[in-house]
Order: C-alpha cells, then sequence, then structure tokens
C-alpha cells in the first residue's frame, strides 16, 4: 500500500533558482527506506503558498482525495507555510476519508544549515500511513507535533517551531519511527456541499481587524463588493461604540461573524453589556465565531457561502 504525495512550492522546494520536485525532496531524505510503504508523487503547480488559491486547494483535495479511493494508505501535501493553517484547514472541511491528510512544508530551505524539510516531510509521511492517525481529517505535521488543522497556527515569521496549537497543544508527537496521538479531538460535521471553483473565484469575504479609534469608515460600501465579512475584535469579542451601528447594518445584509484578533481563547456571549460588547453585538445579528480564529473563520464562512450551508450551525460547532 503506498502513501500519496503532493508538492506546490514553497520554501521546502527553494533551493536557490532551482524548485525541487517530490523525487528532490524525497532524495534528499534519510530514513525513507523505513517507512515500509512506497511514496506515489504528483508534482502540482509550483506556487508560493501567498498566491494560492481556495479553488486551487481543492483541486489538490480533491486529487488526493481519488488516490486514497484507490488504495492509498493517506496523503501528504507539502506547500509554502504563509497560508498553510489555512489550506489545511479549507482541507479539513471537505474531506470525508478515514486516511489522514497531512501538510507539511519548512521554514528553512535547502541551501541553508539546518534546513527542516526532511524531517518535516519524512514524519509527515510516517503519520499518512499509520492506523494511529485514521479518523483526525486534516493535520499539520510540522517539528515531529502532529497538529488538528482546526487549533494550528502560524505564530512566528522565521522559528522552525511556529507552527502551534495555542487553544490545544499538539495532538500527538512523532518520536523514532513511532506515530504517537495522545488525543482525538471530535471530527465535526464539516462543510456537506461541494463548491465549484467559479462559485469561489466570485465569493468575497472580508477579514476586518479592529483596532483603537476605529468608526468603520473602512467598511463603507463593503456590502457593495462582498458577501461576507469576519470581525478580529477585541479581546472576546468587542469593538469601539461607533463602530458597532455599521457592524450592525452589514449584518441585516449579509454574514458578519465575531471573532477574537488574540491568538487564542473564545469570544464570550453574556459576559459584557455596553455598546460594542459581545452581547450587543450579537444582538444586531452578529455570528458567534466561538474558537476560530479570524483566518479560519473567513475560510468556513466563504465556502460556507459557497455551498448554501447553514452557516449559524455551522459555526456553533465551534463555540
Amino acid at each position: 500500500m503506498s502513501v500519496a504525495l503532493f508538492t506546490l512550492g514553497g520554501t521546502i522546494s527553494m533551493a536557490g533558482n532551482q524548485r525541487l520536485t517530490g523525487d528532490d525532496l524525497t532524495a534528499a531524505m534519510p530514513g525513507l527506506s523505513g517507512l515500509g510503504h512506497p511514496v506515489e508523487i504528483q508534482d502540482i503547480e509550483k506556487i508560493p503558498s501567498a498566491n494560492l488559491t481556495a479553488a486551487k486547494v481543492l483541486e489538490v483535495v480533491d486529487a488526493a482525495s481519488k488516490a486514497v479511493a484507490a488504495g492509498a494508505a493517506g496523503a501528504v501535501v507539502t506547500q509554502g507555510t504563509d497560508t498553510l493553517e489555512e489550506t489545511a484547514f479549507l482541507a479539513d472541511l471537505v474531506w470525508p476519508h478515514p486516511q489522514p491528510l497531512v501538510f507539511t512544508g519548512a521554514m528553512r530551505n535547502p541551501t541553508l544549515a539546518g534546513p527542516d524539510g526532511p524531517a518535516n516531510l519524512l514524519a509527515a509521511l510516517r503519520v499518512a500511513c499509520s492506523p494511529a492517525a485514521r479518523d483526525l481529517g486534516a493535520l499539520v505535521v510540522f517539528k515531529d507535533e502532529i497538529h488538528a488543522a482546526r487549533w494550528v497556527r502560524k505564530t512566528h515569521s522565521t522559528s522552525t517551531a511556529t507552527f502551534v496549537s495555542p487553544n490545544t497543544g499538539p495532538i500527538g508527537h512523532v518520536v523514532e519511527d513511532r506515530v504517537s496521538v495522545l488525543t482525538r479531538p471530535l471530527r465535526l460535521d464539516g462543510v456537506q456541499g461541494s463548491a465549484e471553483p467559479v462559485e469561489l473565484d466570485n465569493l468575497r469575504v472580508a477579514l476586518y481587524t479592529v483596532t483603537m479609534d476605529d468608526d468603520g469608515l473602512l467598511l463603507k460600501g463593503l456590502a457593495d463588493t462582498h458577501q461576507g465579512l469576519v470581525i478580529a475584535g477585541y479581546g472576546v469579542g468587542h469593538v469601539p461604540a461607533a463602530l458597532a451601528p455599521v457592524l450592525g447594518e452589514l449584518a441585516a445584509r449579509m454574514p458578519v461573524v465575531l471573532t477574537s484578533r488574540t491568538g487564542a481563547g473564545s469570544i464570550v456571549r453574556n459576559t459584557y453589556n455596553s455598546p460594542g460588547s459581545e452581547i450587543d453585538l450579537l444582538q444586531r445579528g452578529l455570528i458567534d465565531g466561538g474558537f476560530l480564529d479570524p483566518y479560519k473563520a473567513r475560510v468556513l464562512l466563504r465556502l460556507l457561502l459557497a455551498t448554501d450551508d447553514d452557516i449559524a450551525g455551522a459555526f456553533a460547532q465551534y463555540v
């Protein structure tokens, strides 16, 4: 039984002006012979992760799904790290198989001292073909840690330990050749419909980070150009009082999801009751984003709009 490897661009594949193929990546990886499964490689278009689109990611996920349906033990996707937390979460929302879909990459390219790509890729391949990783959906494997896609975040611009899960920690580890899953998060329903790439390309969901003295002027006309909005509010879900009626008016015209800009923790629902507080905003029609960070909330909202799924019900899973 094989494990499928899909390669995009990113730091893991950069060697000066050369872009490495999947064969190059696996050839540079000590320990591959001990994997116990042949690696079937599909090199996808080399795209910096900053240029990845939701439509392109869904194409890769579809290819991985077909490989698993054809008998692969699991699948691995290598890509740049800039958007990896978003692409992994998007994949998790639509991945239907018990076999794992694992995302990984690198922070140091092969021309630098101590490149982390080979170790990350070997660990990801081990997780992808491990029975212990079944029924966990999409995963991110970095620095021998296994993270659930819906909780992981990139938290440092250069550190090889950039990927962490602030609310939960890693769900498992790779130690030598052993994959140990220490906790198994509940698999959620995901998104039930199917989104066509053209539908996603035509959908615009804005992400707006609230700042001090914010009066919402930058949101003027947004409902004429976008179909949804995610608010990254202060702390537990607060905004300046002057911004609250602006958000309420937008919520009457489009889905507006309330999240926290802090990077960890949830918004609350019933603690503060003043203009711009969470009680005020939820009463104005904003949707509770719960524990989802703003980036993942945007991924989910966009996919829900494309599939006509129940938006409030989908977000309620993350409260």
